[in-house]
């Protein structure tokens, strides 16, 4: 007798559909999983058999063959286990196919029959809601990624173990549909009037802040360039919906979604140690698994100690900075990820991290070295460089704060970018932040003076430019003009904005 149930593989954040197929014979007992399973799946038929028992169904006299098709697609996970125990149920006889075959079924089985939570949920749902799947069923456990979906178009329902999902096959007990548990909201962060001095500093999170844009800050041990990154979140504005989507399924693709949490409301910061491998920083493994740069889509990425990172990890970031994603390919599988925080970087003058006092003992060469661990081409591709000063022991010893909280500048972060999303909406840009604005539509919306476009000229000309370098001057001179409130950017948001290049190759020349 032959039965089929359905499921969803997942390769990165894109689902598949499987059929699995159950022949079931008369003979010696076997259990047989074919259709390029890995070990995981193959190893379901001893879940599945016992978790069977636990509901009076027996299969010692019953050869059963399992196909997961399509035959090609690699399976990973133990997500499949709840559809191959319908499937069986439905081979032996114990089960009217009728009863399941347009529903869809996800979800680990222990040896007692419980179903376990399953990674990358969301996507899967998200799958099925675009195939017009009718109806899902997942783990309990699983209930908040569900509810996230919240929009009605595709009927989920939860189960804590086989014996009730069976119950609502057979009309006995319908399964409840997910309760909508609190979502990750925001917490109470630091504040950015903690920061006492680094005047510029505070500025530079402010444009990064309102336009999208990447940063990097070179200064001396104690300077404050962790705690300045770790207050940027504060500043940006809060997810939305869309992003709060993405972000959630990348999360639960990792298995770091907090357990009972819906949505993730929360912006995230990611600070991974300078030892991390490529494959920890950008993505990859087996199955594929989201890098740091995914995990922090629509945050922040911490990169501390910046030239300590391995060079082809760093310079890995490249093609990610431009494009928004990251591909990782193997060579039976690829796999794309979203990749669009908003990096910042930190690294020390010199290796001591004394340059230029006088009690750096680190030769030009040493420091030029160092300082060479960083290429040219992925500094071209950070918009706000700057240098920080050392923090004067009377700025510490203030009694109160001396600068502006991030309550305040968060408000004029949101103005800024209201007015980006405004351009967005009328047509006349693609994208809402102006550090991804493309090159036709910077030309359209860069709105320069006769002033400005000679001051910007002379500039390019003065720190010996690149071509992009030129245009990420440009775009960040149109942030300023934004926060400013002016649609023409003028000459005094130009020279603001080559401020925040202190690292380009002319800069000491043209000093």
């Amino acid at each position: 007798m032959l039965a089929t149930a359905h499921t969803l593989a997942l390769v990165g954040l894109e689902a598949h559909a499987v059929r699995v197929e159950v022949q079931s014979g008369r003979g010696t007992a076997s259990f047989d999983v074919v259709g390029l399973p890995e070990t995981t799946v193959r190893e379901s038929r001893v879940r599945v058999r016992a978790a069977l028992e636990r509901v009076g169904v027996l299969l010692h006299s019953h050869c059963l063959t399992v196909n997961l098709a399509p035959a090609d697609l690699r399976k990973n996970g133990s997500a499949f286990d709840l559809a191959i125990a319908i499937a069986v149920l439905g081979a032996v006889g114990a089960l009217p196919e009728e009863s399941f075959g347009d529903t869809h079924f996800l979800g680990e089985l222990s040896l007692t029959g419980a179903l376990r939570p399953v990674r990358g949920l969301l996507p899967r749902l998200l799958a099925a809601r675009d195939r017009g799947v009718r109806l899902v069923v997942v783990p309990r456990a699983n209930e908040g990624e569900a509810a996230a979906l919240g929009d009605g178009t595709l009927e989920v329902r939860t189960a804590c173990d086989l014996a009730e999902v069976l119950a609502h096959l057979r009309g006995e007990e319908p399964l409840p549909a997910p309760r909508r548990p609190a979502s990750l909201r925001p917490a109470i962060g630091d504040d950015l009037a903690e920061v006492q001095g680094q005047p510029l500093a505070r500025r530079a999170l402010e444009v990064a802040a309102a336009g999208g844009h990447d940063l990097l800050m070179l200064g001396p041990p104690g300077a404050g360039k962790t705690m300045l990154a770790r207050r940027l979140p504060s500043l940006l504005p809060p997810l939305s919906d869309e992003e709060a989507l993405v972000v959630t399924a990348i999360h639960s693709v990792a298995g770091i979604l907090p357990e009972g949490v819906g949505l993730v409301r929360e912006r995230p910061f990611r600070a991974p140690h300078h030892s991390v491998s490529d494959a920890g920083l950008l993505g990859g493994g087996d199955p594929a698994r989201p890098g740091e740069i995914s995990l922090a889509h629509a945050g922040v990425l911490f990169l501390d100690e910046f030239p300590e990172f391995r060079r082809n990890v760093i310079e890995g970031l490249r093609q990610p900075l431009e494009d928004g994603t990251i591909s990782v390919v193997r060579a039976s599988w690829s796999a794309v990820f979203p990749a669009r925080p908003l990096l910042v970087a930190a690294m020390n003058p010199c290796p001591c991290g004394k340059h230029p006092t006088n009690s750096c003992m680190c030769t030009p060469d040493r420091v030029r070295n160092y300082r060479g661990r960083v290429s040219g081409p992925l500094l071209d591709r950070i918009d706000l460089q700057l240098v920080l000063p050392r923090v004067e022991v009377a700025a510490l010893a203030a009694v109160t704060p001396s600068g502006e909280s991030s309550a305040v500048v968060r408000g004029r972060v949101l103005k800024a970018r209201e007015v980006q999303a405004a351009r967005r909406t009328r047509g006349e840009v693609e994208v809402t932040t102006n550090a991804r604005l493309p090159a036709r539509s910077l030309q359209r919306v860069g709105g320069l003076d006769a002033a400005a476009r000679a001051e910007l000229a002379a500039a390019a000309e003065r720190l010996d430019l690149s071509a992009r370098a030129y245009g990420r001057l440009q775009r960040v001179a149109r942030t300023l003009a934004d926060l400013e409130g002016t649609d023409a950017v003028h000459e005094w948001h130009v020279k603001e904005a080559v401020q925040f290049r202190h690292l380009d190759p002319g800069r000491d020349a043209a000093a």
